[in-house]
């Protein structure tokens, strides 16, 4: 009684003092990853962890042996191979296979795979699995689940041989595999499809049930053309292939599938034409992709990465085409087409640089406009490239150069601007990429009204602000247009990198500088190879002249396909395409024609052509 009192005595006291002194505070732990000691083999990591302070030893033995990171010892190779075929093979018990789907796909925490048991006739219990979303359920219920339900005695009567081929026959779907290993069934049901297993069998059934969304075939985006196709590739592998296929009806058109990635597995294919391609290059194709390892592929751009043969280059050495009118068109010329799964693009190997230059349209023109718009193209290369090189080098080493008038006026408009001219042309090209990555990431048509806006609004506020002169403004608009008539836009962005390497020459060196680095950038382009074809193969090395490189003569005189490629057939036509030619027209049908009346005047109805030479032969 007395203590209590006494704390009740106190308890205003300590209350004030509880306000004015500091007390430690009470906080949750927070949470810091561990490390794991991966070099001990077995050992434990307990004694290299520290507990915190005010922490027991109970406590941090506890915490250690948490974090303790046990391994395996190594097995033998005949224990290795002997471990893996009982892992990886398929077993004759339903129990054993259902826990292997079961582990691996982490059930029941994963709630996307949906596992189906149910008993058919004679007592034989079975399953099918299955991704929920992945799959059509209407074809899983009306033609895998409903023919097996309506299965009788006797029709698995008999040895486990009849079982399996009553089971293949009774199963509708459109196409059925066999899996003796769990890896493969893994990857089926990934895919989309439905796997089925009867207790007793040593392997599954595969069933077709892919049925998950996907987008329709819709017009090219990077590659409008005005004459051409208007279908381009979507992001369904299949849907790719069969594009190419009803461009390209032949039977030696060849598929061959990849798989790519450790984490997720992507599908690959390599189309090419079995007649005509070069083995060697289709070997090396196959011997790169097949190479690759990696967790992860998302995009074809990805893809290229990995199989480029220069991969510090800014040029691009593959071709990159959502069109399959374009993809069927190199197909024919001996080359190949990786497609892959999830990438509406192709990727056509190998290539050169005037291939890349070339539009999917030029196929589709006159032969006269086709070359005049190649040579446009091949003067915005050089422009987009040298214009503010240039510029440069002329406005600070040889001013001599340029005519006297325009001196004058290009030294009033620089007047009142502050800056050198080199820092005037990086800030304009750099303010140019900045509207334009602007307006591609504005969704929308809002992007390309808010890019054109911003650059006229941007470009009349600079020069009044006497930031820039406006011959620069000019000049830098000069450039972003020859940049967008580049037909490729890897290529492209390669030039928009490359025009920068050209102001840094032509500010320092002048054109002597300019010169220096133009012969290293064309050394560069001499090196380079696409899958061991010369780059500049079209110009050196040669053995024969193209009728399709920068001019491009009329499709009836390219009789051959590109020499460079060494096809099996060289020969795309005959020497004579247009036999018409060569041949006589033939006369209009049901009437004669009389030769004293003249080529124009037609002998009267009724009269056929033997009365006209009679009378012809009495006169």
């Amino acid at each position: 009684m007395l203590v209590s009192e006494k704390k009740k005595q106190q308890s205003p006291i300590l209350k004030i003092l509880s306000l004015i002194t500091y007390k430690k505070t009470s906080r949750p732990r927070s949470f810091v990853l561990p490390e794991q000691n991966e070099g001990q083999e077995g050992g434990d990591n307990s004694q290299n962890y520290q507990a915190p302070e005010g922490r027991g030893n109970e406590e941090t033995q506890s915490e250690g042996k948490k974090r303790t990171k046990t391994l395996r010892k190594p097995l033998s190779p005949s224990q290795v191979k002997s471990g893996r075929r009982d892992v990886n093979e398929v077993k004759n018990d339903i129990d054993s296979n259902l826990e292997m789907i079961r582990q691996q796909f982490n059930v029941p925490q994963n709630k996307d795979l949906v596992i189906r048991e149910f008993i058919l006739a004679r007592d034989k219990r079975g399953f099918i699995a299955y991704l929920d979303g992945m799959v059509d359920k209407t074809v899983i219920n009306e033609h895998i689940l409903r023919p097996l339900f309506d299965l009788s005695t006797s029709d698995l009567a008999g040895d486990s041989n009849s079982t399996t081929l009553a089971l293949e026959n009774i199963v509708e779907t459109n196409d059925v595999k066999k899996l003796k290993n769990f890896k493969k069934v893994f990857a089926e049901i990934l895919k989309g499809n439905t796997v089925l297993y009867v207790d007793g069998l040593d392997y599954f059934l595969a069933c077709e049930s892919i049925g998950f969304e996907m987008r329709s075939i819709e017009t090219p985006k990077t590659e409008g053309v005005v004459k051409g196709s208007q279908e381009g590739f979507s992001e369904n592998l299949r849907t790719n292939i069969s594009l190419i296929r009803r461009i390209i009806k032949n039977k030696d058109l060849i598929s061959e599938f990849f798989e790519i990635g450790e984490k997720s597995s992507t599908t690959c294919a390599v189309v090419y034409l079995q007649d005509l391609i070069n083995p060697s290059i289709l070997e090396e194709v196959r011997r790169r992709i097949s190479s690759i390892k990696t967790d992860f592929l998302v995009s074809s751009g990805m893809l290229e990465q990995f199989i480029e043969d220069s991969p510090y280059s800014i040029i691009p050495t593959t071709l990159s085409t959502e069109r399959p009118d374009r993809t069927a068109s190199h197909l024919v010329e001996g080359k190949a087409a990786i497609l892959m799964d999830g990438a509406p693009f192709a990727i056509v190997v190998p290539v050169t640089l005037n291939e890349i230059m070339h539009s999917p349209e030029d196929a589709a023109l006159k032969w006269q406009y086709a070359t005049s718009l190649r040579v446009i193209r091949f003067f915005a290369f050089a422009f987009a490239a040298l214009l503010p090189g240039l510029y440069l080098a002329l406005t600070t080493f040889h001013r001599e150069m340029i005519p006297t008038d325009l001196l004058i006026a290009i030294a009033e408009a620089k007047e009142n601007v502050p800056f050198p001219t080199l820092v005037e042309v990086i800030l304009m090209e750099l303010g140019f990429e900045l509207i334009r990555e602007a307006g591609i990431r504005i969704p929308g048509i809002i992007g390309n009204t808010l890019g054109i806006i911003g650059a006229l609004i941007l470009g009349e506020a600079a020069v009044s602000a006497n930031i820039v002169s406006p011959v620069l403004i000019v000049i830098v608009a000069a450039t972003g247009l020859s940049n967008f008539a580049i037909p490729n836009y890897s290529l492209a962005f390669g030039v928009r990198l490359l025009r920068f390497y050209f102001i840094i020459a032509g500010c320092f060196l002048g054109f002597y500088g300019l010169a220096l680095a133009l012969v290293v950038f064309v050394l560069m382009l001499v090196n380079l190879k696409s899958f061991g074809i010369p780059y500049l193969s079209i110009v050196a090395p040669r053995n024969k002249k193209s009728k399709d490189a920068v001019v491009r003569w009329p499709i009836w005189m390219q009789e051959e396909r590109p020499d460079y490629l060494n096809t099996l057939d060289s020969r795309r036509q005959p020497e004579i395409s247009r036999q018409w030619t060569q041949e006589d027209a033939p006369e209009p049908s049901g009437a004669g024609r009389n030769k004293d009346q003249g080529p124009a005047q037609q002998a009267p109805a009724g009269r056929n052509q033997n009365t006209g030479k009679e009378k012809e032969s009495s006169d």
